[in-house]
């Protein structure tokens, strides 16, 4: 099972219109790599609970004939008095319940992933230990620096790895484990029995301490494997930076390598003239490089950009329909539509900037959109911008 119903609060605005697991890295959704990876270990009776734009990760996987599997989904939610349909997320145990109750899934030996990690765990190797050691549940761990235990739930064991409480995001002075969960688990059917019905109610704050509480054979894995956790805005620009280094064995870059350090898709143009490309760098499909331009990597340009003369961009991931304006300075940021955000963390709308840095590549209006008409845009559904007749003509005449 994996699990994708949460609404990704902590990475938005990459979350404002997909669900967490279809975050692309190297142009392919998060939760692809996963299905991938469960496929290749002969996992392929796939089950996933969706809620918050349920209808994205759905159309796009479907049910799975071209990777190799079955996939079914469970949404998560509940239809208003305007026939709307309206997400209701249920806490990850809920949604395992709710799956158990409508059609036996636990019946087997289950192993439930999060939708939002990059990962390459031994899966046969995990649940040899599992049934070795006779657990009725199994949580995967992996150890990182004591400094950086704040931003994980950690897990505290006892020397044969039962597992005896956990700690939520601790002070790495109060940290009493360096293992953290990463959000991998097995199940044996018993467990669903625990759960309560029609209930809210989460694996990690409820279900686990239940757990240890009723003294259930509960087990920790201390595995080491790449796990590549997307929690927040500067997570996702971390692990851009490391796939496109090719730190990660397993991903490569997509498209054609026409340079020393340079992919492209297809249909691309460069014009050379003046313009400075340092690699790792990827330019999608469709995508213009003028003349006088510079590209320093690891850089990630979305497919139908446009980067303009004069302008530089660094270290950046921008998402597809970028367009970078002329003489401008894009560096270390992830660029969303209306939004970038630097690797630090910080948001800005495109309204905000003083000048006109950034904006969608197939807006031909002489001016940026505000802040409010992006958001009337998202309200109705509509990426086009109402523009009166006069624009329409200059534009055009621009074009």
């Amino acid at each position: 099972m994996i699990l994708a119903a949460g609404k990704g609060t902590r990475v938005q605005p990459l979350t404002y219109e997909l669900p967490k697991p279809m975050i692309p890295i190297l142009g392919k959704p998060v939760m692809e790599y996963l299905v991938e990876h469960l496929v290749k270990y002969g996992v392929r009776d796939i089950m996933v609970n969706v809620s918050y734009l349920h209808q994205k990760i759905e159309d796009y996987f479907g049910e799975g004939q071209r990777f190799g599997a079955q996939i079914g989904y469970s949404f998560e939610g509940y239809m208003n008095e305007e026939g709307e349909v309206m997400p209701h997320p249920i806490g990850s145990a809920g949604g395992m319940k709710k799956i158990q109750e409508f059609g036996g899934f636990f019946d087997e030996t289950t192993l439930v992933i999060c939708g939002d990690a990059l990962i390459d765990l031994d899966i046969k190797s995990a649940l040899f230990e599992h049934r070795k050691k006779g657990a009725m549940v199994s949580i995967i761990t992996k150890e990182v620096p004591r400094e950086k235990a704040s931003d994980y739930g950690m897990v505290v064991t006892d020397d044969d790895g039962r597992v005896l409480s956990f700690q939520e995001k601790p002070k790495p002075e109060e940290a009493l484990s360096t293992f953290a969960s990463t959000g991998i688990y097995i199940f044996e059917p018993e467990v669903l029995d625990l759960i309560p019905s029609g209930e809210q109610f989460d694996i990690g704050s409820q279900l686990f301490p239940l757990l240890v509480e009723k003294k259930v054979p509960f087990f920790a894995q201390k595995r080491f494997f790449n796990w590549i956790d997307i929690g927040n805005v500067r997570d996702y620009w971390a692990v851009s930076q490391s796939v496109m280094d090719g730190e990660i064995a397993h991903m490569t870059m997509p498209g054609t390598q026409i340079a020393d350090g340079l992919w492209v898709g297809l249909n691309t143009s460069i014009e050379w003239e003046g313009t400075t490309i340092e690699g790792p760098v990827y330019i999608g499909s469709g995508s213009r490089i003028e003349a006088g331009s510079t590209i320093i990597g690891p850089t990630w340009i979305g497919h139908g950009s446009q980067i303009c003369s004069g302008s530089k961009v660094e270290r950046s991931v921008l998402f597809e329909y970028t367009r970078v304006s002329p003489d401008s300075h894009i560096e270390e940021q992830v660029v969303c539509k209306d939004y970038c955000v630097s690797r630090e963390g910080k948001m800005k709308h495109v309204s905000e900037c003083v000048q006109d840095v950034w904006r969608d590549a197939r807006d031909r209006r002489s001016t940026t959109r505000s802040k409010t008409d992006s958001r009337a845009d998202d309200a109705d559904g509509s990426d086009s911008p109402v523009v009166s007749l006069n624009e329409r003509k200059r534009a055009v005449g621009a074009v």
